[in-house]
């Protein structure tokens, strides 16, 4: 590789020239949304040794190899702690893999091609905005920096937009600023570019509620230096000597060194909150960051829609705004602030109190101290508790947690009495602080109401199966995914078909997000109307195919069909793409994966399917799923499919059980990416002495004949009580399959399941449909028998014609 012609140790000489002007030559690397490098600079061909045009459109983090410790017992001079850091580090590493939403900075070595090892300097700021653009990495080569006769560090070490970083000029920059920053003005970006190139490092702060860039404590003298240096002066003052020069020359920089203090409070305190995206732990981490480091008592209230995970109304809060105590945080003795303001409370807070002033302005509000009069005013709002012991005579501080323009709640902050007053600076700090806190809690807040709302939507597309159809018994368990959020495409479902069947469909949109579910939805619902049409399987997923192309292209769908039969003992199956089902025999608790066609997704087009008819036992059981459950990253999916079969054939006290055990065993290493539908089924058959069929010969002395052998049949069962209302709608169907058959005797069927099915079969493909008979009609009249005594009723095609069946509830002594 062409590393250029400028020498690692001449890119160093010319940093130290620099250096000792005040200034560093600066890398310059943008990275977009991809992770890949979109910008590189001469400086960053320099101090890295990659050429632009082989660095362009490669991971960044492939670019940024810096690595390996110091050398034992090396000096780490003024960089203090951060010269222990070794490696790309958590920093950098979140920063490139977009984690951190929030400005980094951090030391480490880079190894660069025939160089010795560079210690290099970096920051990273994220970037927000339309842009493709998501971080800006600067990094700067910490051997330039220059050392005084005396060896201190030159101050003020921190990285500056110049044009020596091939970034266009000033007026570009300024451009630019508002796409890259978040609420930002083109006046408010030329004059930052303007200090910016002045004082030849970055803007600290520009706004009170939005995360700026900042920069490492590099170069500057450590707070216990800072605390010696001012004692010396202050013996020097009193012992009526001059103050030493190295004092004096630390006294230009308090202002100074006081700011970049705040700037490491906040930067400490980013890092520790947001570490999840649960709304409880943020805000207990909110309340942990700032006791007692800032303040002494830190009392969180938030807006009960934000407590709920809700939306809430536009426009400011009012006095009839609930707010919940929600944290609680304080260095007094345990249980005296708990007894008299526990969390957990509501309440709202009157017009004339500094909370409600700071929740309507959006502007922090500061109390120097607490006189008796104003603690009398506040102690007011609490029925029946004397706060005033607690907070008289302190300092208060109260920051609006405001995000995106919405005030979500406050933070009452207080000092105790012998503590310094919270004076400008502090509400400045404050303020910065609450502003990082609610963008947090807001993203925790919008989390958890996706998360509500993802739920509600899974939950209505996914159907709440019975346990028991006819013929079989039925487990379901879904698991919402953690890679993309918890809404999939996987579903499940079970369909009651004529002649006592039952479908069992199991899919998959291949995809996450709210979309998949929107498609996934679409396909299941298709699948209901098509089954319920009594659609052979192979026909039924040709049909879904179809449907799926004139849907868009967009998406592909997996699909598994199976019809039960639990008369015939069979299972009638077809494949659209999808991993094979397991059968459990129930005969010597062998299990297997059955062996389909596999076919192509749903959604392909054009390709043909197949099925197969499978038979079956009375106690097999039928396990079908979705690849989520098997599918292991980095193994092959025969490993899974293994563990399905071996856990499927585990016994098991229950249905329920057994899918428990099914889950156990393949989501032992947990952190599941992929969402996963299961659907057992125990095939428990119909016994044969529970089914009857008689055929009857086309003429109409037949109907007598009909009606009498269901009056024996329903007597031999037990059923006398169903007899009279079954004589006549059997009556009324044979009377009408016996009027338009053609040449093909009607046949009927009783089957005494968990209810009393009637069938009537003929070769009239006309499906008869259900009329309003007028007072002089002479038909129309036997369909309506039918639907007003019959619990269900319905019609269908078959190959030789149609059926039409109606059912019966069961007396509860007859039920099994």
């Amino acid at each position: 590789m062409d590393h250029g012609t400028e020498t690692g140790a001449s890119a160093r000489h010319g940093a130290a020239e620099y250096a000792a002007a005040g200034r560093i030559p600066l890398a310059v690397v943008v990275v977009d949304r991809e992770g890949l490098v979109s910008h590189w600079s001469r400086g960053a061909r320099r101090l890295f040794g990659i050429p632009r045009q082989d660095a362009l459109g490669r991971p960044a983090v492939d670019l940024l190899p810096v690595s390996g410790a110091l050398p034992e017992g090396e000096d780490t001079g003024p960089y203090g702690a951060y010269a222990a850091y070794d490696g790309l580090g958590p920093g950098l590493e979140s920063s490139l893999d977009g984690r951190l939403s929030y400005p980094a900075a951090g030391r480490a070595r880079l190894s660069v091609p025939d160089t010795e090892r560079v210690d290099v300097l970096w920051w990273a700021y994220p970037l927000v905005g339309p842009g493709p653009e998501r971080l800006l990495v600067l990094a700067a080569d910490a051997g330039a920096l220059h050392h005084q006769d005396d060896g201190t560090a030159v101050e003020r070490i921190a990285p500056g937009f110049a044009l020596h970083t091939d970034f266009p000029g000033a007026e570009e920059l300024a451009r630019r600023l508002p796409e890259i920053l978040p609420s930002m003005s083109v006046g408010e970006s030329a004059r930052i570019v303007s200090q910016v190139l002045e004082l030849g490092y970055p803007i600290l702060e520009f706004s009170q509620n939005d995360r700026v860039p900042v920069t490492p404590d590099w170069g500057v003298p450590r707070r216990a230096e800072r605390r010696a240096r001012r004692e010396r002066a202050a013996r020097a003052v009193a012992a009526g000597q001059p103050v030493p020069q190295d004092v004096q020359d630390e006294g230009e920089d308090l202002e100074y060194a006081a700011v970049r203090e705040r700037l490491e409070f906040l930067n400490e305190v980013s890092g520790e909150i947001g570490t999840s995206l649960d709304l409880a732990q943020t805000i207990v981490e909110v309340s942990k960051a700032v006791v007692p480091r800032f303040t002494d008592v830190a009392c969180t209230y938030l807006r009960e829609q934000v407590v709920a995970g809700e939306g809430f109304p536009d426009g400011v809060p009012d006095t009839t705004t609930m707010w919940h105590r929600v944290a609680l945080e304080h260095t007094d003795e345990p249980g005296r602030w708990e007894d008299v303001v526990p969390v957990g409370e509501a309440m709202p807070f009157p017009a004339e109190t500094p909370f409600f002033q700071c929740m309507t302005t959006g502007q922090p509000v500061v109390i120097p101290r607490i006189s008796e009069e104003m603690g009398h005013a506040i102690a007011s709002q609490f029925d029946k508790r004397d706060i005033r012991p607690l907070i008289t005579h302190r300092s208060m501080l109260i920051v609006p947690l405001k995000a995106r323009q919405v005030v979500l709640g406050f933070m009452a902050l207080m000092r105790h009495p012998e503590r310094p007053e919270f004076n400008d600076m502090d509400r400045v700090t404050g303020a910065e602080l609450a502003a990082r806190a609610a963008l947090v809690l807001d993203n925790a807040r919008m989390y958890t109401y996706q998360e509500n709302v993802a739920d509600t939507l899974q939950d209505s597309m996914l159907p709440h199966i019975p346990p028991r159809m006819t013929g079989c018994d039925i487990a379901t368990r879904y698991l919402p995914g953690t890679l993309l959020g918890r809404v999939g495409g996987d579903w499940f479902d079970s369909v009651k078909l004529p002649g006592a069947r039952t479908a069992l469909v199991v899919g998959d949109v291949m995809g996450h997000g709210l979309n998949s579910a929107a498609m996934m939805g679409q396909l299941r619902t298709a699948v209901q109307t098509m089954a319920a049409l009594d659609l052979p399987p192979a026909q039924l997923l040709r049909n879904l195919d179809d449907l799926a192309q004139r849907l868009g292209d967009t998406y592909l769908a997996t699909c598994l069909y199976a019809v039960y039969d639990p008369i015939a003992s069979e299972l009638h199956l077809a494949n659209a793409g999808h991993i094979p089902p397991v059968i459990v025999r129930a005969e010597d608790g062998r299990s297997e994966l059955l062996d389909l066609p596999t076919g192509a997704p749903i959604g392909v087009g054009g390709v043909p399917f197949e099925s197969v008819r499978v038979p079956v036992s009375p106690g097999d059981r039928l396990v079908m799923c979705t690849d989520g459950l098997v599918e292991v990253r980095g193994e092959d999916i025969g490993v899974g499919l293994a563990t399905l079969c071996e856990s499927a054939a585990h016994p098991a006290a229950s249905m329920d059980d057994a899918c428990d055990t099914i889950i156990r065993a393949l989501n032992t290493c947990g952190g599941r990416k992929d969402d996963v539908a299961l659907l057992m089924a125990r095939l428990a058959g119909i016994e044969p002495e529970d089914v009857a069929v008689w055929r009857f010969a086309l003429d109409p002395v037949e109907v007598g004949r009909a009606r009498a052998v269901v009056r024996e049949q329903l007597h031999d069962w037990g059923l006398d009580t169903l007899a009279y209302n079954a004589e006549l709608m059997v009556s009324e169907l044979v009377t009408n399959a016996v009027r338009h058959s053609h040449s093909r005797p009607v046949e009927l069927r009783l089957v005494r399941g968990d209810t009393l099915l009637c069938e009537v079969d003929d070769d009239d493909h006309t499906l008869p449909t259900l009329l309003s008979a007028g007072p002089g009609d002479e038909s129309g009249r036997g369909l309506r028998v039918v639907s007003t005594l019959a619990r269900e009723w319905g019609t269908s095609r078959t190959s030789a014609g149609k059926t039409v069946w109606f059912e019966l509830t069961l007396p509860r002594a007859a039920r099994r």
